[in-house]
Formats: C-alpha cells, structure tokens, sequence
C-alpha cells in the first residue's frame, strides 16, 4: 500500500534515516517546520507502517564480527515443509543479517555476519544439520564498500 505523503514527510523521513535519535526540535529547524507537526507526522507515518522498528547501527567490526559472507543456496526441495524449516533455521541463527529468496539458478542469497572463517564453518554446520540443500556456496566479502539502509527519497 502506497502512503500519499507530501514534500515535508518527505524531508521528515530523510532526516530520520540520517539520525532517527535527533530530537523533535532538531528535525523541526532541519526540515522548516515546527515541533508539534513534525511529531504528528511522524506519528501518521509510523500508524501507516511508513516508519518500521527504531534500531541503532553497530560497528561490526569494532565488536569482533569481522568476517561477512554471502551465502549462495540451491535446493532441491520445493515444498512447504522444506521450506518452513529453512525459514525457522533462518530466523532462529542471530548471523544471518538479510535472506532473500531469488529467481534464477541461486534459490536463495544469505548475508551472515560472523567473527572469523571458524564461526562461519559452525553456523554452516548447524544450518546443514537441520535442512537438506543440494548446493552451498559461500562468497567471503574482502571490502564493504557501501552499506546503507537508506531509501532515495
């Protein structure tokens, strides 16, 4: 569902994204508005599902999680069965930061962050043990070069 929003929701969103722990008032000045309709406009966008979960971005890296691999998986599996069980093996391992399921040759595309090549091997391990995939490649990420989980407004 589409949410009609006009150019202030706009600049309102965009100063989020930048830094959601601005207070009211600092959003306010950046956005040429006053406080009161700032906060009853993010309240809207947050009602129409516009504004999901608050979160902060943590430095992987500085907490230890320095390895990030993409993971590639094939299966042979296409029933809803097969296909619960590898979405509750999914959310139930806290590494896997992004799943996606994919059209073409690769059925789905894991992002798993992880301290070092041993931990990857452990959750590799833990994920095979309790589904059946006919083929796993994982892809070692050398460099980030962008990472953002802004829209472009």
């Amino acid at each position: 569902m589409v949410v009609r929003m006009d150019e202030l929701d706009r600049k309102i969103l965009a100063e989020l994204q930048q830094d959601a722990g601005r207070s009211l008032d600092d959003i306010a000045k950046l956005v040429g508005s006053s406080k009161t309709p700032v906060w009853n406009r993010i309240r809207k966008l947050r009602d129409a599902g516009v504004i999901g979960q608050q979160t902060v971005v943590l430095d992987a890296e500085a907490l230890g999680f320095e390895a990030c691999f993409f993971v590639l998986i094939r299966t042979s599996e296409h029933v809803a069965e097969w296909q619960a069980a590898f979405l509750k093996a999914l959310r139930d391992r806290p590494e896997v930061q992004e799943a996606h399921r994919l059209a073409g040759d690769i059925d789905y595309i894991l992002k798993v962050r992880v301290k070092n090549a041993r931990a990857y091997d452990a959750f590799y391990q833990t994920l095979i043990s309790e589904v059946r995939v006919h083929n796993v490649t994982a892809l070692l990420s050398m460099e980030e070069i962008k990472s953002t989980t802004m829209l472009p407004l």
